[in-house]
C-alpha cells in the first residue's frame, strides 16, 4: 500500500494522540480540500464559468460539462469558505471571487460564458442544486455581497428550473432544493412544487432508511440527443429495485440540506428526515471497511467520498448512532483510503474512475467535473473547528475487529466482513438496476452480480463477458445468459437468497426459455457457500464465477483439485495481496481461470476464478418436468495471509435438498427451488 498521499498534497503532521487510527484532523480535511480547489484552477475558463479538467466528455455536450465542474466545485468552495482558516496559498477572500466571478458570467444572458438554459430533464437541474448548495452555505461570502441586479440575474438563471419536467428518480429533490433557496432570498418559486417534489419520494421510501432510487415501473427515458426523452405511459418500462450509494450522496443529502435551507418551514419533514437518516446509518457504516475501503456497487462511484455526506449529516443534525469519534474514524479513514490510491491523482484532480483514471467504469452521463460531487464529503468542514467531531478522540467502529454477518433486508443484502483481513462482501439477493429501453440487454455490472466487496470490482467495458460473480447457463454456441431482474426470497444474518429468469443475449431463445434459478448464499468463514437449483436445455453448459482480482501486474494463478481454482494478487498500490478462489462442492466437474485487460477500476490486469460444468445432455426441460439440477461451490475472497484453508462445511445432496454441516454442530438444511421454503437452520452459530 502507498505510504503516503498523491504527489503535491501537503498534509500537516499526524495526531496520533487524538486520531489513534488514522492520525488525522481537521487540518488534513482542509488541505485536501485546498488542493483539490487549486489544482483546478487550470481548467478554469476565462471567465470562470467553467471548470473542465481534462477527461472523456458525457452525453450532455461541452457547455454543460464545464457547468457541472464549476457547480460542483462550488459546493467544496463553499464549505471550505465556511470552514474559515486561511489557506497555506491564496485566501479566502481570493476564492469567493472566483465563484462569484464566475457565478455571474454564467448567468449573464449575454455574456461570452454563459450557461445553456434549463430545459425539461436537462443535467442543469442537478447543477443548480448544486449552485443553490454552495449560495446557501457561503451566504456572507458571495450571496450577500451580490448587488440587487447581481442577484436578480443569478435569480433568473436557478428559476429556470422551476415548473421544468424532471427524471423520475433522485432528481426530483434537486427542484425542491432550487426552489427553496430561491423562496429564501424572496425570489419567484413554486411552493407547490416544493411540497410536490418531496412527496414524490414517499413511495420510494422501502423501510430501514433505504430508497428505491425512483419507481419500479419508470415513465421516462432517454430517446435519442441530450434534449429528446420518451415520457408517459407508452414509455414505461421496469426499472428494477435501484438500491445503490445513492441513498447516502441523493435520497438522504438533499432532503437535509432542504430542510437546512427552510430552517423552521422544514417542520415535521426534517423530524422525519433525521429519524430515516438514524436508521440508515445503523446500517450503512457495514459497508465500508476499517482500511476506509468503500463497497464498489452501484453507479455514479466516480463521486468516491461523497458517499461520507450523511455522516456528516448525522453530526451536524443530531441523527446519528455513532459517536463523534466514531463518525471522524470513519470518515477520515475513507478520505485517507483514496488519497493514498490515486484520488486525487498526481495532477490533484479527481479523474473519472474509482482510485486513479478509469473511464469505462463511468456511465455515459457522467462528464470529467462529475467526480466533484465529491465535495459533499466535505460537509464535515461545516461543524466548527471545537465540535466533538474535530476534539473527541477517534475510537473504532462497532464491532470492527471481530468478523460480522449482518443482513439488510430491505436491499436485499447480506453483509459478511471478516476480522483477519478486514473485507467486506456484500452478498446481493435484492438490488438491480435495469437499463432504459431501447437496451435489450439490461442488465449492469455494478448491480446485477451475486456479490460485492470493498477491495474488488466487477469486470466492465462494452466487450466484458458476464464472468465474475455471476451464475451464467451457456448457450451452445458459448454465450451466457444475463441475471436482471432479481426477486428476493430472503435475508437473514445466516443466509440470503433470491431467484432470476436467466436471459439469453438479445432476449429469450423461442421454445428454450430457461426456467428460474434459484440461489443461496451462506457465509462460512472467508468463504461463501452458493448452492444453485436450476433446469438447463439440452446443449446448455454452466458456469460460475468467484471476484475478480485486478492489479498492475498479472493476477497469479493457482489451480486446484476437486474441481477448484484461486487467482492471487501480490501486495501493491491498493494494498495487501489477495486471494480469489472457487471450489466445486457437488455437480461442477472443472475449473479454469478467466483474464482480461483494461476491464476492472482496480487494475489493469484482472483474473476470474471460474467453476464450468459442459453441455447437458439431451433432455425434456420445461416447466413443468420436474428435472432440477443442483450444484454447490465455495467462493473465497480474503487478504489473509497464509495459503487459505479449505472451507469447514460438509456438503450432502438428496435430491432437491442439500444440507450444510458445520463442525460445531450447526446444519443448515437448504431448497433451492420454487416454491420457496425457508432453510431450516439448526445447531450453535459459527
Amino acid at each position: 500500500m502507498r505510504d503516503r498521499p498523491s504527489a503535491g498534497l501537503d498534509l500537516p503532521p499526524e495526531d496520533r494522540a487524538g486520531a489513534p487510527v488514522t492520525g488525522w484532523t481537521r487540518r488534513h480535511w482542509i488541505a485536501v480540500a485546498d488542493h483539490l480547489l487549486a489544482s483546478l484552477r487550470p481548467y478554469r475558463s476565462p471567465f470562470g464559468a467553467r471548470i473542465s479538467p481534462p477527461g472523456r466528455g458525457s452525453w450532455s455536450g461541452g457547455d454543460t460539462d464545464g457547468l457541472e465542474g464549476f457547480a460542483r466545485t462550488a459546493v467544496l468552495a463553499a464549505v471550505r469558505l465556511a470552514a474559515g482558516d486561511e489557506p497555506a496559498r491564496g485566501s479566502l477572500g481570493e476564492l469567493a471571487d472566483q465563484v462569484t466571478t464566475g457565478l455571474l458570467a454564467g448567468t449573464d444572458p449575454g455574456g461570452p460564458e454563459r450557461w445553456p438554459a434549463v430545459t425539461d430533464y436537462s443535467q442543469q437541474i442537478v447543477e443548480a442544486a448544486s449552485l443553490a448548495v454552495a449560495l446557501h452555505e457561503s451566504r456572507p461570502w458571495i450571496w450577500e455581497r451580490l448587488t440587487p441586479g447581481q442577484r436578480e440575474q443569478v435569480a433568473g438563471w436557478l428559476g429556470g428550473t422551476v415548473g421544468r419536467g424532471v427524471r423520475e428518480n433522485n432528481h426530483v429533490l434537486f427542484q425542491a432544493v432550487v426552489g427553496e433557496f430561491l423562496a429564501s432570498v424572496g425570489a419567484g418559486h413554486d411552493r407547490g412544487e416544493i411540497e410536490d417534489r418531496l412527496d414524490r419520494i414517499e413511495p420510494w421510501y422501502s423501510g430501514d432508511g433505504w430508497y428505491l432510487d425512483g419507481p419500479e415501473t419508470r415513465h421516462d427515458y432517454r430517446s435519442g440527443g441530450p434534449r429528446e426523452f420518451a415520457v408517459g405511459p407508452e414509455a414505461a418500462y421496469d426499472a428494477g429495485r435501484r438500491f445503490d450509494h445513492y441513498n447516502a450522496w441523493g435520497f438522504h443529502l438533499y432532503p437535509l440540506l432542504w430542510a437546512r435551507i427552510a430552517g423552521e418551514r422544514a417542520g415535521a419533514r426534517a423530524v422525519l428526515y433525521r429519524e430515516r437518516l438514524h436508521r440508515f446509518l445503523a446500517q450503512y457504516r457495514w459497508l465500508f471497511g476499517p482500511d476506509g475501503a468503500v463497497l464498489h456497487q452501484g453507479r455514479s462511484l466516480s463521486y468516491r467520498f461523497a458517499c461520507l455526506a450523511p455522516f456528516w449529516l448525522g453530526a451536524l443534525d443530531g441523527a446519528t448512532p455513532l459517536t463523534p469519534g466514531q463518525t471522524r474514524r470513519l470518515a477520515s479513514g475513507v478520505l485517507r483510503h483514496f488519497t493514498e490510491r490515486g484520488a486525487p491523482d498526481p495532477r490533484g484532480l479527481l479523474p473519472l474512475g474509482w482510485y486513479g483514471e478509469q473511464s469505462a467504469a463511468a456511465q455515459v452521463y457522467s462528464s470529467p467535473g462529475s467526480p466533484y460531487a465529491a465535495a459533499m464529503g466535505f460537509l464535515g468542514l461545516l461543524l466548527p473547528a471545537g465540535h466533538p467531531v474535530w476534539t473527541a478522540p477517534e475510537e473504532p467502529l462497532a464491532r470492527e475487529r471481530a468478523d460480522l454477518t449482518a443482513a439488510l433486508p430491505v436491499p436485499g443484502f447480506l453483509v459478511h466482513r471478516t476480522a483477519a483481513d478486514g473485507l467486506v462482501r456484500v452478498l446481493n439477493h435484492g438490488s438491480c438496476y435495469l437499463t432504459a429501453p431501447p437496451a435489450v440487454e439490461r442488465d449492469e455490472p455494478h448491480y446485477a452480480r451475486l456479490a460485492y466487496s470493498t477491495r474488488t470490482g466487477p469486470v466492465i467495458g462494452p466487450e466484458a463477458p458476464r464472468i465474475d460473480n455471476h451464475l451464467a447457463l451457456l448457450l451452445p454456441d458459448g454465450t451466457a445468459t444475463r441475471r436482471e431482474r432479481i426477486h428476493p426470497l430472503a435475508v437473514t444474518d445466516r443466509y440470503a437468497a433470491s431467484w432470476h429468469r436467466p436471459l439469453p443475449p438479445g432476449g429469450p431463445v423461442p421454445g428454450a426459455a430457461p426456467p428460474p434459478v434459484v440461489s443461496v448464499s451462506v457465509p462460512a468463514g472467508p468463504w461463501e457457500i452458493r448452492v444453485h437449483g436450476l433446469r438447463r436445455p439440452p446443449g446448455w453448459g454452466l458456469r460460475e464465477g468467484g471476484y475478480a482480482l485486478a492489479a498492475e501486474a498479472a493476477p497469479e494463478t493457482v489451480l486446484r483439485e476437486r474441481p477448484g481454482a484461486a487467482v492471487r494478487t501480490a501486495p501493491g498500490a491498493n494494498g495487501p495481496g489477495l486471494v480469489s478462489a472457487v471450489l466445486g462442492l457437488h455437480g461442477w466437474t472443472a475449473a479454469e481461470v478467466h483474464r482480461r485487460e483494461r476491464a476492472n477500476a482496480f487494475g489493469h490486469r484482472c483474473a476470474v476464478p471460474l467453476l464450468v460444468l459442459p453441455p447437458a445432455p439431451a433432455q425434456v426441460c420445461d416447466e413443468s418436468s420436474g428435472q432440477i439440477e443442483v450444484v454447490v461451490g465455495a467462493v473465497l475472497l480474503t487478504g489473509a495471509p497464509g495459503a487459505p484453508p479449505a472451507p469447514e462445511v460438509t456438503v450432502r445432496v438428496a435430491g432437491t435438498e442439500v444440507r450444510l454441516a458445520w463442525p460445531d454442530g450447526r446444519e443448515l438444511l437448504v431448497r433451492p427451488v420454487l416454491p420457496w421454503q425457508a432453510p431450516v437452520d439448526r445447531g450453535p452459530a459459527t
